[in-house]
């Protein structure tokens, strides 16, 4: 007991200090060393005299430098281990050697030659075996101590990734591995570094029987379809899942515990993400000049990243959000430094709003290939403020895409998205609005020698993005919920970030003019089912009328205004397939630009008296399949109209 009491004491001293308490009891060993070779010698228990302590200092002055210079007092004890064991060997063979020469070989009054041999003998055996002692004493209680309140986890895969995982976490005080899963059945039941293979199907008994909180995936190279059979299987067995890196990441050294992370985003979407093609992804960037506007949003930014990689020789960053465009452009300067690629980084404060800010940006630079991501997108933000909404995605891309075309860009990509398909709110109006000023413009130039080719990506909604679903369910589950769903029967198409900046770089470099480009996203996905698997995949349990003893409930909040059901990315039917197998290429009806530009002088007039119902009038007439389901919820319109109404009265 006072032996354990000492060592906890002894483990929460600061750092020097322990190194202060190292020092004294080597300096006490090269005394009390001295005192015994000199007993041992003579064959009698002597007291200690002046002798004995001019050896004892002479001991203590070689000793104590040798032993720093070979980093004794920098080790931690109860990690010790074979670097350690030959430091401490190299260091007490000098001293052996220093001592015995002055001791032995030379002499010094009073002091038996033996001594010299002795001594440095029993230093020996003290030093080491007080690292051997501490080593197996303390680390064996801090092991105690820090695994006491660990998760209790197991391993999927017991291959060169798992063992790795298991060797990183044999000292962590948070995880603590209890065993292996693993699909062959030819490892069942055998150990693995102390650590017993079982069986996958036994997840469930085996979350009973030893207590298990968390199962780590360390399986690298799996398809994603074996990696979602495993994760039906552990939501089953109700727990938490976590994950590692990729082999790319592995390869650059041992599995780190900080490695591991929540899983990927990949396995929530449950399909195999879409593989993209390198000579499209470079076609449009590799040595040129490209510009991305909105570069500090999630789409924007992601854009960046992957354009850098493509090795342009200029980036031009264009974002409205001082901090977006300062977290973007910081990031991107470390990551050329790292990967050590050449390309120029220009930030530029601005709104795709502001034509001479934009003239003088283009005619400045001279960007090849512009990708337009600038747009507010959050759909009831867009419907509380229709005319910024309006202003933005609509005028903002029309006075991009004239200054592409004054300025000589050659390639001009629209970020678009699934709700400009039969829209039922103004951010998916003003998107397909903003479509149709690109095609008609594409129509009207198509004879122009050099012409800008401008084209639209439409995706379906991207995980992980700013308003996304995922980190808001992510932080509803940690709070303990509950998690909030708009509506039983809501479905998305899904995609994650990368997929949707890599597939608007390839359909643009895939671009005739005026071309809509759609992704096959295969199934789309009930947005209930999202949050039950991330709810299970966390290890815990959906509170419902069947499971009143559940963990996390799911409230359902009614449809907010603008939002619809079911999402589609296509108005027209018979896609034409394009040289990427998942990428199709839409045929889309849009009026000519004599036409729609009168019908966008209108449109400006309106915005000018923030006449939101006219305005809404007017977009379902620009906007084939426009219905608003809900009705006006302009802050400012309504607050205009009520003081209106207040003063009348």
């Amino acid at each position: 007991m006072a032996l354990n009491q000492t060592a906890s004491y002894l483990l929460g001293m600061h750092r020097g200090a322990k190194r202060l308490v190292v020092v004294a009891v080597d300096v006490a060993f090269c005394w009390v060393a001295v005192w015994l070779a000199f007993d041992l010698r003579l064959e009698s228990w002597l007291p200690f005299n002046a002798n004995m302590a001019f050896a004892s200092v002479a001991s203590t002055a070689i000793a104590l430098p040798l032993f720093v210079a070979f980093g004794l007092y920098r080790a931690i004890f109860r990690y010790a281990g074979i670097d350690a064991l030959y430091a401490i060997f190299k260091s007490v063979a000098i001293y052996a050697f220093v001592f015995v020469s002055i001791f032995t070989l030379v002499g010094v009054a009073g002091v038996p030659r033996t001594v010299g041999i002795i001594q440095p003998t029993l230093l020996a055996v003290f030093v080491l075996m007080s690292r051997v002692i501490a080593r197996y004493w303390l680390g064996g209680l801090y092991r105690r101590i820090s695994k006491a309140d660990a998760h209790r986890l197991l391993i999927y895969g017991a291959g060169s990734a798992g063992r790795q995982l298991a060797s990183a976490l044999a000292n962590s005080a948070e995880l603590r591995p209890v065993g292996y899963l693993d699909d062959d059945d030819r490892l069942h039941g055998q150990t693995l570094n102390g650590l017993k293979i079982y069986n996958p199907s036994r997840l469930e008994e085996l979350v009973v029987k030893l207590n298990v909180q968390d199962v780590l995936l360390a399986m690298p190279s799996a398809s994603r379809a074996r990696r979602n059979e495993v994760l039906a299987l552990t939501r089953k067995a109700r727990v938490q899942v976590r994950t590692l890196p990729g082999l790319a990441d592995l390869a650059q050294g041992n599995v780190q515990v900080s490695d591991l992370k929540e899983l990927d985003i990949e396995d929530l979407l449950g399909r195999e993400p879409v593989v993209p093609n390198p000579l499209l992804l470079g076609k449009n960037i590799a040595g040129k000049v490209v510009l991305v506007t909105g570069a500090g949003g999630s789409i924007g930014s992601e854009l960046c990243r992957q354009i850098i990689k493509a090795k342009p020789a200029v980036l031009v960053l264009v974002e409205l959000s001082e901090f977006a465009l300062y977290a973007i452009h910081q990031e991107l300067e470390k990551k050329l430094q790292q990967t050590q690629l050449r390309c120029e980084l220009i930030p530029l404060l601005g709104s795709v709003q502001d034509e001479k800010r934009m003239a003088d940006i283009l005619s400045t630079w001279s960007p090849v290939t512009v990708y337009h991501a600038a747009a507010y997108k959050h759909v009831p933000l867009v419907e509380q403020n229709i005319g910024q909404g309006v202003q933005n995605n609509v005028f903002g891309t029309l006075t991009m895409a004239r200054q592409a075309l004054k300025f000589g860009v050659l390639d001009f990509v629209l970020i678009s998205t699934d709700k400009a398909v039969r829209p039922t709110n103004v951010m998916g109006a003003s998107k397909r609005l903003a479509e149709l000023v690109l095609q008609a413009l594409a129509k009207d130039t198509a004879q122009q020698k050099g012409a800008t080719r401008f084209s639209m990506v439409r995706f379906g909604n991207v995980l992980g993005s700013s308003g996304s679903v995922v980190p808001l369910f992510r932080r509803l589950i940690k709070e303990g919920g509950p998690i909030t769903v708009t509506h039983p029967e809501m479905t998305r198409y899904f995609m994650t970030i990368p997929e949707a900046a890599e597939l608007v770089i390839q359909a643009g470099a895939m671009a005739d003019g005026g071309d809509v480009f759609v992704l096959d996203m295969g199934e789309s996905v009930k947005i209930i089912d999202l949050a039950r698997r991330m709810i299970e995949l966390s290890g815990l349990r959906v509170k419902e009328v069947n499971a009143p003893d559940g963990n996390i409930a799911i409230e359902f909040t009614g449809l907010r205004p603008g939002e619809k059901l079911y999402e589609e990315l296509l108005i027209g039917d018979n896609p034409m397939p394009t040289a990427h197998s998942r990428i199709m290429k839409a045929h889309e009806e849009f009026l000519p630009w004599d036409e729609l530009q009168a019908e966008l002088l209108k449109l400006a007039q309106l915005l000018q008296k923030n006449d939101v119902p006219q305005i809404r009038t007017h977009l379902k007439e620009l906007v084939p399949g426009y219905q608003p389901e809900s009705d006006v919820v302009d802050w400012v319109y309504l607050a205009q109209k009520n003081n209106l109404e207040q003063v009348k009265t």
